[in-house]
């Protein structure tokens, strides 16, 4: 699973459906599948700016085409998830998994993104607790400085 939030797009394929789809976009409305191909390789640039445009694709189709959602959501979790938008990607998981309950590869990325999170968290308590020490030891070697 951690490949799968790691795989970056190759820049030429990335181009290939970008042109598909602004194509598409001149002619009238874009097809399902090139939407769904430019918003998923969007998803895996190393931009987050592109990967913020494919999720809104991504949203756009799961908004306007019931009989893809689960795959639309699985994709979102992903996006959310590389994005370090936790929350999200596990609220797009745990709606995937309330459709097929056992899908491992979603059970997978849940866990994966649980792990993430934890870990984020962990790296959060230690800066505020360096922030602390920081404070505490300027504040004490000013007090240090002030009974002089």
């Amino acid at each position: 699973m951690e490949e799968i939030l790691n795989d970056n797009v190759m820049g030429d394929e990335l181009e290939k459906f970008e042109k598909k789809y602004n194509a598409e976009l001149k002619l009238g409305p874009v097809s399902t599948t090139t939407q769904f191909e430019y918003a998923w390789c969007m998803v895996r640039s190393e931009f987050k700016s592109d990967m913020k445009r494919g999720i809104s694709l991504l949203e756009d189709l799961f908004a306007k085409h019931p009989e893809g959602r689960r795959d639309y959501l699985y994709y979102l979790a992903i996006g959310h998830a590389r994005l370090q938008e936790y929350s999200e990607s596990l609220k797009h998981a745990q709606a995937f998994l309330e459709i097929e309950p056992n899908n491992q590869q979603v059970i997978a990325l849940e866990q994966m993104v649980k792990k993430r999170m934890e870990i984020e968290g962990i790296k959060g308590v230690a800066k505020a607790t360096g922030a602390a020490l920081v404070v505490g030891g300027i504040l004490g070697l000013g007090l240090a400085l002030l009974k002089k």
